[in-house]
């Protein structure tokens, strides 16, 4: 069985390298390396070794990834031929990815991974930072650094910042974590006669910098409780300890009951910062409307029946499970497709709770809404007309029969009002006009245009009463007007 033999060239000069992998380097036969650009080749070269790298590779590709495939491909096949030492900066099995993707993929053409050891550039960097792991900290690739991933609360180093262009992206996707000038440290062949270690504002981290493959990022752990406050764990501390033995008595006394009033304030001024197009004021109210949902979560959590944990679990597993066509091998090619792909799933998931069709409507819904959702339910098993005619025709028929009732003074006028605004809803309906957002609309306008004959009153330094409605409505077509 053929052979590669993957040896770490340490974290900075000769002095660093352990006797055992120098040995290994000297009486390697075919020698090739991901990058010469390392301090302990300028020592090895005057010694004679000889080798072959790898830069050429990273000039023809633009990712990375595309750069460790190629490197990859070819020393399987170098392999093939004859047993091959690869030589790695660092440790082999340290923040190399070339090296996981041989040990994937060797076994496959029958060449088998030996690991000839390597200092990290990980001990050195503790050191030269003296800082303590066990405190907690993280390693990142500095090129496929995910925000969701870094921890602030603990020690972070970042890797493979190899030039200005790795260092920007770096630099970007912490400040979407951390204050623009929160204090960073670059460091550069730690442990080595060469090291440097460079402290500088976040926002000059591709500034001027010398940059290199033996260059890693260190941010040291946020002290400042505000720089927290954009983490899901934080928020969850805070209502937790709202609600602890030493919080608020409001946030104590609240049940799942007394909140439901709240919920449904903020999702109408949620509603309202939308139609203004008010992005703080949006931000703001979404703000508001987690704040609900965390507060019934710690309830829950308080009363051992669920917790926030629960909830996004179950939201997660339903959005994967209903996007067949996102998370699976299902095809939807437009939004009714997909509609109609979550109303299967949805009812085979609720299948056998569901005794009649309407049992899933919910009573808590506005009743123009409520109204709507029924109707959607009875068009699905037809029953519904065809065309938009017949139910013009309802409309009609049920203001007749209301004014029937109106002119006698019946007790059934409330009956026949509401069938009217049912029979309207069916209308809006067929026109996929939402009955609720259109009659809050029309609300929002006639509070508007009652405020500018209000205003217009009170410029004139009259009263209401001294206006006839014929005067009034000429104030109120002035603010139609002018598009109040």
């Amino acid at each position: 069985m053929k052979k590669i033999t993957i040896l770490g060239l340490g974290a900075g000069d000769l002095d660093q390298l352990p006797l055992g992998v120098y040995k290994k380097l000297k009486n390697s036969g075919a020698l090739y390396l991901r990058t010469k650009e390392h301090p302990v080749l300028r020592d090895l070269e005057q010694e004679g070794l000889q080798y072959q790298s790898f830069d050429s590779v990273y000039e023809k590709h633009g990712q990375f990834e595309e750069v460790y495939e190629e490197i990859c491909e070819s020393l399987l096949e170098a392999a093939l031929a004859n047993d091959i030492t690869y030589g790695v900066p660092g440790h082999p099995l340290v923040a190399e990815r070339t090296v996981q993707l041989l040990i994937e993929r060797a076994p496959n053409k029958d060449i088998e991974i030996e690991i000839g050891g390597g200092q990290s550039f990980l001990d050195p960097l503790f050191q030269a930072l003296k800082i303590d792991p066990i405190e907690g900290f993280q390693l990142l690739d500095g090129t496929d650094l995910n925000r969701d991933e870094i921890e602030v609360e603990q020690h972070v180093i970042i890797g493979q910042v190899y030039d200005q262009f790795a260092a920007s992206e770096v630099k970007l996707t912490l400040m979407e974590k951390l204050p623009y000038d929160y204090e960073v440290f670059i460091v550069t062949a730690a442990g080595s006669k060469e090291e440097k270690i460079r402290k500088v504002p976040l926002h000059e981290l591709d500034h001027d910098m010398e940059l290199n493959n033996l260059t890693s990022v260190y941010v040291p752990p946020a002290k400042d409780e505000t720089i927290l406050y954009k983490g899901f764990s934080k928020l969850r501390s805070i209502i937790a300890e709202l609600r602890g033995p030493n919080g608020c008595p409001w946030d104590l006394k609240q049940t799942h009951g007394s909140l439901k009033k709240y919920l449904i304030e903020e999702a109408y001024e949620l509603i309202e910062a939308i139609d203004n197009e008010d992005s703080d004021h949006m931000a703001e109210e979404l703000g508001d409307v987690l704040l609900q949902v965390m507060l019934h979560a710690q309830i829950g959590e308080d009363e051992g029946y669920f917790t926030i944990d629960d909830v996004i679990q179950g939201l997660s597993e339903k959005m994967v499970r209903r996007h067949p066509h996102v998370f699976g091998n299902v095809q939807a090619e437009n939004e009714e497709e997909v509609l109609k792909n979550w109303q299967s799933i949805k009812q085979e998931e609720k299948g056998e709770k569901q005794e009649f069709i309407m049992d899933n409507v919910p009573k808590s819904f506005p009743n123009l809404m409520r109204a709507a959702e029924i109707q959607k339910k009875a068009a699905k098993v037809g029953f519904d007309w065809k065309e938009v005619e017949p139910a013009w025709e309802k409309v009609k028929e049920e203001i007749s029969e209301f004014e029937s009732e109106a002119r006698n003074k019946s007790s059934q006028m409330e009956a026949e009002f509401g069938d009217i605004l049912f029979a309207l809803v069916n209308i809006a309906r067929f026109y996929k006009i939402d009955a609720e957002e259109a009659t809050r609309k029309t609300n929002e306008k006639f509070i508007r245009r009652f405020s500018y004959v209000e205003e217009r009153v009170k410029e004139s330094g009259r009263n209401f009463e001294d206006y006839t409605l014929e005067q009034l409505d000429e104030y109120w077509n002035e603010a139609k007007a002018k598009g109040y």
